[in-house]
């Protein structure tokens, strides 16, 4: 989108100064209106508000600004109705409203863009899409992390193994680890709405890049647009896209989160693991191998993350070398945010669609959950407590009864008294207290440990949150 201080709604937008038209080449690199279309109801809405300030400042008359916005009404209609007529030739959304208005109204129209400059103006239409689409997002994680806590509650006590490395650590359960995601999804709800707190300004009225010397009131057209207040620099106005930036960094941590999952869903599902079972609905068969059952929709889910990465690099490598103020590489700048916007929005909607249909497999968990000597770590916490030993002491203890358990093919609770007492003497009965999958996830009542008590503190403390 071109700085729009002088222009006309004719194919050669530019008045006097240029003696011919756009090559075909230009005119191609130039237009915009492939794709910044989407803006057309935060065009409208923005061109609403200012016409409405016009008028009650006096800059234009009541009967011009009630064109305006009759005008306005009737093409935001014929857009949504499919009917409405886009050009290349006029360049961008802006114009393309602008000279359609032209056509319904007559010269009122050109009085629409007293005091604006296109550079405000799409700042303002993109500003008002980003935190449309950031306010949507924000409900999508809220209807996520619902999801979770559903999950969570219902398998507080479902035990499964723990991992660090890929390899079995230690038991948990399968309420604690869905506890896990909550987090992690409710930081990026968090980001989303600090976001939207720091973009929460108004461009409109800073025009071109120096602000106005019309008498106009800024602060009514922020009101108008649901906005706290109007910016405060006008070279800044129009230079920033910090609020895409932060769109796009939110969007790539968030699908980060979503393709860790993607990738236990992956392996969960998988015949060896075998922890969970997909819907059919999220998932595909084989074109040659009719027994196969793959989880598409979380390998695409993982895909994803690469394009939205990509995302935030490309506008990141468009802003870095720019000066102030305005400058047409910032037209490169909501492409990259609308595909982010839709492949987020897609893949926390097939996330949430998965978690909420998968069935867990409490048996094959809780099979696991013992497998690789994951109680090892409370056979030490018992020397430490109950038989008063360093605790590296009681790691190379541990160590030793691994590795005869190992030897003999079999866990460490199946070794007999005298066979651990060889290896220390201290060592009780009460060893075997601990040595159960059961009694190790029962012991973590830290606070946000794995005890199936904890874990239901946890869901009532989310719960209780907006």
């Amino acid at each position: 989108m071109a700085d729009g201080t002088d222009q006309k709604s004719s194919n050669q937008m530019w008045g006097g100064r240029f003696a011919s038209g756009p090559s075909a080449i230009m005119e191609e690199i130039n237009a915009s209106i492939g794709f910044d279309k989407k803006l057309y109801a935060q065009d409208i809405r923005g061109s609403m508000a200012h016409a409405s300030m016009l008028a009650s400042k006096g800059i234009i008359s009541t009967e011009d600004k009630d064109k305006i916005i009759e005008g306005l009404n009737t093409i935001l209609s014929e857009i949504e109705a499919g009917t409405f007529e886009f050009s290349r030739k006029l360049e961008d959304i802006h114009m393309n409203i602008e000279a359609r208005l032209a056509t319904l109204i007559g010269t009122a129209a050109g009085r629409l863009h007293t005091a604006r400059s296109r550079n405000d103006q799409v700042a303002l239409d993109f500003r008002l899409w980003v935190k449309e689409e950031l306010q949507k997002t924000e409900g999508m994680l809220t209807a996520l992390i619902a999801a979770f806590l559903d999950r969570a509650e219902e398998n507080a006590d479902t035990v499964m193994p723990g991992f660090t490395h890929l390899q079995t650590a230690q038991p948990v359960t399968f309420g604690h680890h869905c506890m896990a995601y909550v987090e992690m999804f409710g930081r990026d709800r968090a980001r989303v709405r600090h976001a939207i707190e720091h973009l929460d300004e108004s461009p409109i009225g800073a025009a071109a890049l120096a602000g106005t010397g019309y008498p106009i009131d800024r602060h009514m057209t922020a009101k108008a647009l649901g906005f706290r207040e109007p910016t405060r620099n006008s070279i800044d106005t129009v230079s920033d896209r910090d609020f895409a930036l932060e769109f796009l960094s939110i969007a790539s941590i968030c699908a980060t989160h979503l393709s860790r999952l993607a990738e236990e869903i992956v392996i969960w599902s998988t015949p060896q693991f075998g922890f969970i079972r997909l819907s059919d609905a999220f998932s595909t068969g084989s074109s040659i191998m009719p027994q196969k059952k793959n989880p598409d929709a979380a390998e695409l889910v993982r895909a994803k993350t690469g394009r939205i990465n990509g995302s935030l690099v490309a506008l990141l490598t468009v802003m870095k070398g720019l000066p102030l103020a305005y400058s047409k590489d910032m037209q490169e700048d909501k492409e990259q945010v609308f595909d982010s916007a839709e492949s987020l929005e897609l893949a926390i909607a097939a996330m949430t669609g998965m978690i909420r249909d998968l069935e867990v497999r409490k048996d094959r968990m809780r099979a696991a959950a013992g497998s690789g000597y994951s109680t090892a770590t409370d056979l030490a916490d018992w020397l430490v407590r109950e038989a008063g030993l360093p605790f590296r002491d009681a790691h190379h203890v541990t160590g030793n009864a691994v590795a005869l358990a190992e030897k003999k093919g079999c866990d460490l609770a199946d070794l007999s008294l005298e066979e651990l007492q060889a290896i220390h003497p201290d060592i009780t009965n009460g060893i075997f207290d601990v040595l159960s999958v059961e009694a190790s996830v029962a012991s973590r009542t830290s606070f946000g440990g794995t005890a199936p008590s904890e874990v239901r503190k946890q869901i009532a403390w989310w719960r209780g949150r907006n």
